[in-house]
């Protein structure tokens, strides 16, 4: 990709002609940014003062919308920042994600919310969206300031305690009931803590041999059961978080069909890795829930591919060096995914077959939008709309390299590993927040501006 003309100043609204793009994977065609926006679809002829993005070869999706991130800010800026998140965001192809609320102090009031909230907008990279946490402290106790975050300048829309699950069903159910009101969804992280104490990995045939610990599916399967039922008891919205078991596929597929709102979300490494490799004791390999079995792989790209699965989110968990590079037992759990998760989609579900473009742009950019209520986000590429793509190049292949990622998190489960596809270009409301496959640093803060 080349683009052609001086870039203009950071405080005029930029004017792009993105010149043979393919669109969802498909036809080739133009498109033309101005003021934030696509003003036109189709063969086009470059205004004058517009700069050229040739696309030849790439592939155009609406800009990418992470429903489950962990930017760590406030309190843990060892780990991340809002600003090195939103970074390694773009580079990744998104232009929204919805950070996970058990930051230092937790994000379970207004306050709170509103700084994440006002750093996102600082940073400028993507459209920074705070979840707010169900219960003070994540400690699952008393339900939060659920309605004043939902009102704040934030106007958060998720809750969830992720890292906790919300174990008591009678806050889970007054939770549910909170959020209909304004159209609010509760994101479950399942896992029943009793079946869980001391859990190091995935309780199977490799925890058995390796003495670990095991952390079994049904701790999984046993709250989703609960949950969804609860949800259609309430009326309400419900999503699952990181599933990772055939058996919860099965649970999320039945209430679907009983016409339940639920929706879920699977993490690129579940759809890819398995607890065979914990047998290196590498701790880059343990997270929560735990990498799961090939047949729990297989089921998970299956439901992702026929929609029971809804969306891919990333769960990108940064961690200090110091957290994961020590003894499996004492390691912190989780690992980073934001500038991976798109080449693994590819690799996964693209590649085998199993989805298209169209169907990417789906489950990693229109569906997450709508389950965050995101409404500018993960809309059509057609005139008219916000200006939020991502430019990919499909036959480009590239080894991870976590030390020159944009996270200050090493802690990839795919360090070494080459990897199809690239991401080019990426545009937030109408600023390229990346081209050449590098971040554009003359742009973040015009797209503040613009707002």
């Amino acid at each position: 990709m080349t683009a052609s003309n001086a870039s203009p100043s950071p405080a005029a609204a930029p004017s792009y002609l993105v010149r043979g793009a393919s669109l969802y994977g498909g036809d080739r065609t133009d498109l033309l940014i101005e003021d934030g926006r696509i003003a036109a679809v189709g063969s086009i002829t470059a205004p004058a003062g517009a700069s050229v993005v040739d696309a030849d070869g790439l592939v155009a999706l609406p800009g990418l919308v992470d429903v489950h991130t962990h930017l760590r800010e406030p309190g843990r800026e060892d780990a991340e920042t809002v600003e090195t998140g939103s970074r390694a965001a773009a580079l990744g192809g998104y232009t929204a994600v919805h950070a996970m609320a058990n930051s230092n102090p937790v994000a379970d009031t207004a306050g709170v919310v509103e700084q994440v909230h006002s750093l996102g907008r600082r940073a400028g990279w993507v459209d920074v969206r705070p979840v707010g946490a169900v219960t003070v402290g994540l400690a699952g106790e008393q339900l939060a300031e659920i309605g004043a975050m939902a009102d704040s300048a934030a106007r958060v829309r998720m809750f969830s305690d992720d890292g906790m699950c919300v174990y008591d069903p009678v806050l889970m159910r007054r939770a549910l009931e909170y959020v209909k009101a304004f159209d609010g969804v509760v994101a479950q992280h399942a896992q029943e803590p009793r079946l869980t104490a001391g859990a190091q990995m995935n309780e199977g045939a490799v925890s058995a041999v390796l003495g670990l610990p095991g952390w079994p599916a049904v701790a999984e399967e046993s709250i989703i059961a609960r949950d969804v039922l609860l949800a259609q008891h309430v009326g309400s919205r419900l999503h699952v978080c990181h599933v990772s078991t055939a058996g919860s596929v099965e649970i999320i597929r039945w209430a679907k069909s009983r016409g339940i709102n639920v929706t879920a979300e699977v993490t690129p490494h579940h759809l890819w890795l398995t607890d065979e490799l914990v047998r290196s004791y590498d701790p880059v390999y343990k997270v929560n829930p735990p990498l799961r079995t090939q047949d729990d792989v297989e089921a998970l790209r299956a439901a992702l591919a026929d929609g029971t699965i809804d969306v891919v989110g990333t769960d990108h968990a940064p961690h200090p060096s110091e957290h994961k590079e020590c003894e499996w037992a004492q390691a912190a759990m989780g690992m980073t995914g934001l500038e991976t998760a798109l080449s693994v989609v590819q690799h996964t579900m693209v590649e085998s077959g199993l989805m298209d473009w169209r169907a990417v742009a789906r489950a990693m950019s229109e569906v997450p939008a709508q389950i965050g209520r995101a409404g500018d986000q993960g809309r059509p590429l057609s005139e008219g709309e916000p200006a939020n793509l991502v430019l990919v190049d499909p036959a480009a292949r590239w080894v991870v390299n976590p030390s020159i990622q944009a996270t200050k998190g090493r802690n990839s489960p795919f360090a070494g590993r080459e990897l199809p596809g690239r991401v080019v270009a990426t545009f937030f409301r109408g600023h390229p927040t990346v081209l050449g496959g590098a971040l554009n640093e003359r742009y973040p803060q015009a797209a503040v501006a613009a707002r």
